[in-house]
């Protein structure tokens, strides 16, 4: 159901356990917006510098930041796809961590690491899923989903 194309760009070198637990979270948010298609995402591991770099060539934005999701789709054209009678994998997306900002938030927040690490690949994962959280809204939706399937795999700060 989920095809994972991993690249670190880091100097951090992630226990398969971690990757595991990433893809329980990629997998449960996908159940949880009855998503059955088979799917396809990118996650890269990387570093401030880098995500810096990223930032400012995509968005403008010329400093670092935690994650980055680069959606390949609308949430109407992932409803259409999810009825389809296509077989093919779907490509979803792709996911940029700053390993470093994860391990300093989590120290802020008073969580663990991969703690952290769930929380913003499932964050990146309803952005890959067609949601945002440009108004409260949309965030409370979106903080709502993301609590959802961290609870549910018992991933708790």
């Amino acid at each position: 159901m989920l095809q994972l194309l991993f690249e670190n760009d880091s100097n951090y070198i992630p226990a398969n356990d971690l990757l595991k637990m990433l893809e329980s979270v990629m997998l449960k948010s996908l159940e949880l917006e009855g998503f059955t298609k088979e799917v396809e995402i990118s996650l890269t591991f990387t570093t401030d510098e880098l995500i810096k770099e990223i930032n400012s060539k995509h968005r403008n934005m010329d400093k670092a930041t935690d994650v980055l999701s680069f959606p390949m789709y609308e949430k109407q054209e992932l409803s259409d796809i999810n009825t389809s009678i296509s077989n093919f994998p779907v490509a979803l997306g792709d996911i940029v961590v700053s390993v470093e900002r994860a391990f300093s938030q989590a120290e802020e927040y008073g969580h663990s690491f991969e703690r952290e690490m769930a929380f913003l690949v499932c964050h990146s994962m309803f952005h890959l899923l067609g949601y945002d959280h440009m108004t409260k809204q949309e965030e409370g939706l979106m903080m709502e989903k993301q609590n959802k399937v961290l609870e549910a795999l018992g991933i708790n700060r």
